[in-house]
């Protein structure tokens, strides 16, 4: 499990983990039979696995399932995994980094079901490109760094919410499943982890304005978390619309609920209008 933070089975002490893919070898069992509990795979499921690695996830996902598509980057991982999964099921491996995967053409039709261990170090950026392919994912099963879920699940008000909040919560339902010790890793990270569960929002319950206008909004806002909307926003909303769309310029970004932003970005032009 994982793309640069790659897991392993007892990984064989001849095997270093890479620096530069930032590999840290998932071996806990307890901790991988309760990420595979919480997926609850199923045969006939489209299981796309985000940096196989040894396979320790990798294989019990393929013997539920029958089938598994995994993306590994590290070329030298991905024959012993080839090997391991011999007689296991149907193992599909792409050698790509995620983020020029496209998902959307992957799932031709039939919705992604992601599972992954993601690199800290790029964790935003996958998110937000699998974001993008929302609409072709059923759902979203990742190991983070524990801040960063903390973040993706804050509610108003709290210190960690922001713009990675409030993006990931209009387009999906965010659910911190369970934490994940240092220990449970070799080399053991310097941070806690944890998995979150990501569930796309149909369409009918997505933002109705440009994903333009509200990224454009949302990054204003938190850009100055400490300014009032009225002073954050100068440029892109003046004080009036702020207090036509409902909410007062006075109040600050972290106090709104992700709508609010929504009827905030209603308000907002683009820059050439």
């Amino acid at each position: 499990m994982s793309s640069r933070h790659a897991s392993a089975v007892a990984a064989p002490a001849s095997f270093r983990p890479k620096k530069r893919f930032g590999q840290h070898f998932l071996h806990d069992p307890g901790i991988l039979r309760r990420i595979v509990e919480a997926i609850a795979p199923r045969p006939g499921e489209r299981l796309v696995e985000i940096g196989p690695g040894e396979g320790a996830l990798t294989l019990p996902l393929l013997a539920a399932a029958g089938a598994l598509t995994a993306i590994e980057l590290d070329r030298d991982l991905i024959e012993p995994l080839r090997a391991k999964a011999a007689g296991r099921g149907a193992l599909e491996v792409i050698h790509a980094d995620a983020l020029a995967v496209d998902f959307t053409a992957l799932a031709a039709g039939a919705p992604l079901r992601l599972v992954g261990n993601l690199p800290y170090n790029i964790s935003t950026p996958i998110l937000f490109h699998c974001l993008q392919h929302a609409a072709a994912i059923r759902d979203m099963h990742f190991m983070l760094q524990r801040e960063v879920v903390e973040r993706m699940a804050a509610a108003p008000g709290n210190k960690t919410y922001g713009r990675l909040s409030v993006m990931l919560q209009l387009r999906c339902t965010v659910e911190l499943l369970l934490r994940v010790p240092p220990g449970a890793f070799r080399p053991p990270p310097k941070v806690d982890s944890a998995v979150v569960r990501l569930t796309p929002r149909p369409a009918a319950a997505l933002p109705d304005v440009a994903a333009e206008r509200l990224e454009r909004v949302v990054r204003a806002a938190f850009g100055q978390r400490r300014k009032t909307l009225a002073n954050a926003l100068a440029g892109v909303l003046d004080a009036a619309a702020i207090a036509a769309a409902g909410i007062d310029p006075r109040a600050r970004a972290e106090q709104l609920p992700p709508p609010a932003f929504v009827a905030l970005a209603r308000r907002c032009r683009d820059p050439a209008d």
